[in-house]
C-alpha cells in the first residue's frame, strides 16, 4: 500500500520530499501537545517546513514521515505515527478533496470497505457536508451557535463524528473562522474558513484547507493560539515560527493536506484498531 502511495504521486508529478523531523518551534496548537527534544520539540506534521520548500519555488510537494503527538494513546491513536502530507500550487480546497478521492480509490484497489459490519462504498463522488448542515442535523444546533457556547469540540466528537462516513466517505468542509486554523477565509463568506476533514466510518482521516498566505493575519492567529497554548515546560513555549512567516511573503496560492496512513490503512484492511496494521504498537515496546 505504501508504494501505491507513492506510485500515485510520482505519476502526477510530485516531487517526493525530506524535512527535519526535530524543530526549534513549532505551528502553535491550542489542541495538540508536542513531544519535547532537549530544547527543540519533534514534529507534529511537516507543515511548517513544506510551506517554505513551496515559498522556495516548489509546486508539487509530497512527504511521508514519522510525527509526534504527546498523550494520544487509544485504539486509533498512537504518540508517533506516519504522516502524508502533500501541497498544490494554483489550487484550492475544491480540487484537493477531488485528488483526495482518487489517490485513496487508487491505493484501496477496491470498490467498497467493511467496517463494523457495514459496507462502505469507495465510489466516487463522495459526499460533501457543510460543518454548518452537520451540526444542524446531528447536534440540533449551528456551527455558529456551537462555537459561541464553546461546545463546538464536544458536539463534533459526541454526535457529529459518529455519524459520518457510514455510506460513502464524507468531506466535512467550511468550518467557522474560529477553527481556520492556517486555512484562508472563503471569499464572499468571511465567517467561514476553506477546510476540511474527510471521514471513513466515523473517523477523522485528513485535514486540509486552501492555505492563508497572508502573514499578518496568520501571526494574529498564531498569537491568539499561544494565548490558550500550554507547551511543556521548554524554553521555547509560546514562540512565534517567524522564519514561516517570512516564507508566507513568497509562498503561492496553494491547497495543502495532511492525512494520517495508519489510520487509512487500518481501514483498508478492515481492521478495528492502529496496532493491527503496526509492526510494533506503543504496547509491543
Amino acid at each position: 500500500m505504501m508504494q501505491r502511495v507513492r506510485d500515485f504521486f510520482r505519476h502526477r508529478k510530485y516531487i517526493e520530499v525530506d524535512t527535519p523531523i526535530r524543530l526549534p518551534v513549532l505551528i502553535p496548537e491550542a489542541e495538540i501537545i508536542p513531544l519535547a527534544s532537549e530544547a527543540w520539540f519533534l514534529q507534529t506534521s511537516p507543515e511548517l517546513c513544506m510551506k517554505r520548500l513551496l515559498a522556495q519555488g516548489c509546486s508539487q510537494i509530497f512527504q511521508i514521515c514519522p510525527c509526534f503527538r504527546k498523550g494520544e494513546r487509544g485504539r486509533l491513536h498512537q504518540e508517533e505515527f506516519t504522516m502524508l502530507e502533500w501541497y498544490h500550487a494554483g489550487w484550492s480546497y475544491l480540487e484537493l478533496m477531488k485528488e483526495c478521492e482518487l489517490m485513496i480509490q487508487q491505493v484501496a484497489e477496491k470498490d467498497s470497505i467493511c467496517r463494523s459490519g457495514k459496507a462502505i462504498s469507495l465510489m466516487t463522488p463522495w459526499q460533501r457536508l457543510t460543518v454548518d448542515d452537520a451540526f444542524r442535523r446531528y447536534a440540533g444546533t449551528s456551527a455558529e451557535e456551537a462555537v459561541r457556547t464553546g461546545e463546538f469540540d464536544l458536539l463534533l466528537v459526541e454526535k457529529v463524528e459518529p455519524e459520518l462516513g457510514w455510506e460513502s466517505p464524507v468531506f466535512l468542509y467550511d468550518y467557522p473562522i474560529a477553527l481556520a486554523s492556517l486555512a484562508r477565509p472563503k471569499p464572499g463568506c468571511p465567517e467561514l474558513a476553506e477546510r476540511f476533514e474527510l471521514y471513513i466510518g466515523g473517523i477523522e482521516l485528513a485535514n486540509g484547507f486552501s492555505e492563508l498566505i497572508d502573514p499578518v493575519a496568520q501571526r494574529h492567529r498564531f498569537n491568539e493560539e499561544i494565548s490558550k497554548v500550554a507547551i511543556d515546560s521548554c524554553d521555547n513555549t509560546g514562540k512565534v515560527p517567524e522564519k514561516f512567516l517570512a516564507a508566507l511573503e513568497k509562498m503561492p496560492d496553494c491547497a495543502g493536506i495532511a492525512l494520517g496512513l495508519d489510520r487509512l490503512f487500518m481501514l483498508l484492511l478492515e481492521r478495528e484498531c492502529l496496532a493491527e496494521v503496526l509492526a510494533f504498537s506503543e504496547t509491543d515496546l
